[in-house]
């Protein structure tokens, strides 16, 4: 039976080709020779098709002389290993409470799977694609994380081994730019008493962008952007527009860490923060290079 599910490719004519390379133009030109750090998780992760336009994207950023850093998450596939060896995941205040099996697991998956599984996509792709972790070429120092209670601020939560960076030095992450690689970086990091600390990929990617002083952070989700209480795409958010959606409620649960970590990046330099539909092929591309507006952009004023 035809698969009623798969879309057909659109042939479009020679000339029309021509008028779109030539439309992408002045975004190739404005940003060569920027860092982009893409933010990959959810459904982009998951289904073969988005697997495929997500490494196509990267790799064609590359060419055109844009450096994307990837940085990776890993929730779900985490969750079906700790279920295999029959431990049940558990939450507090969002955060996973990482006991020293879990962290095994933890390492294991983000750096041995789910890693790896990127990095393959992107050389399949025509790339040169290299894992890194926090502990490669010192990257990601971090501490044993604090969790205040958000009820009483004098309570704190033992989440076990959660991190919260101390400092991040990406001279390996800019050696292999210099050098054409494709870094692709789990959120794994170190301390120290070179013990492994899992640290949430959002918070991971904001750092990044910020140290690397790069042009864009490029978070893909798996809702089409920040939405208002009627389901609409809210296109651009400010500092003060964001405080007001969190205290109303619109901004909840899982997307506090993202919105806090991209304003916190958008604040310490990066030019452009944008929350983006990973579910959408090619979301990136439109992104970048049409004018199209695409998903919620985050500006720190």
């Amino acid at each position: 039976m035809p698969n009623t599910n798969q879309k057909t490719d659109i042939v479009h004519a020679p000339q029309d080709q021509a008028d779109i390379l030539a439309k992408a133009l002045p975004f190739i030109r404005k940003y060569h020779g920027k860092t982009m750090v893409i933010k990959y998780g959810g459904n982009a992760m998951t289904d073969p098709a988005l697997q495929k336009a997500f490494a196509e994207d990267v790799v064609l950023l590359k060419l055109v002389g844009i450096n994307p850093v990837v940085v990776h998450g890993g929730g779900p596939q985490i969750e079906t290993a700790l279920k295999r060896l029959g431990k049940k995941g558990e939450f507090i205040q969002g955060m996973r409470v990482t006991d020293a099996e879990t962290m095994e697991v933890v390492e294991w998956v983000l750096a041995g799977e789910v890693q790896q599984d990127i990095v393959g996509l992107i050389n399949q792709a025509g790339g040169k694609a290299v894992g890194l972790t926090g502990r490669d070429g010192g990257l990601i120092r971090a501490q044993k994380l604090k969790l205040v209670d958000l009820v009483d601020a004098n309570k704190e939560h033992d989440v076990g081994q959660v991190g919260d960076i101390v400092s991040i030095d990406p001279s390996v992450v800019k050696a292999l730019q210099d050098d054409a690689f494709i870094p692709v970086v789990s959120p794994i990091g170190f301390g120290l008493q070179n013990e492994s600390y899992n640290i949430n990929a959002d918070v991971v990617a904001s750092k990044l962008a910020t140290v690397l002083q790069a042009e864009k952070l490029l978070m893909l989700t798996n809702i089409p952007g920040v939405l208002d209480k009627n389901k609409e795409l809210l296109p651009e958010l400010t500092t003060r527009e964001i405080d007001a959606l969190i205290a109303d409620g619109t901004i909840s649960g899982g997307m506090i860490p993202k919105i806090a970590g991209a304003l916190d990046a958008a604040k310490s330099g990066v030019n452009a923060v944008h929350i983006i539909d990973g579910r959408v092929a090619h979301a990136m591309l439109l992104e970048i290079l049409t004018e199209q507006a695409f998903g919620t952009m985050i500006r720190s004023h």
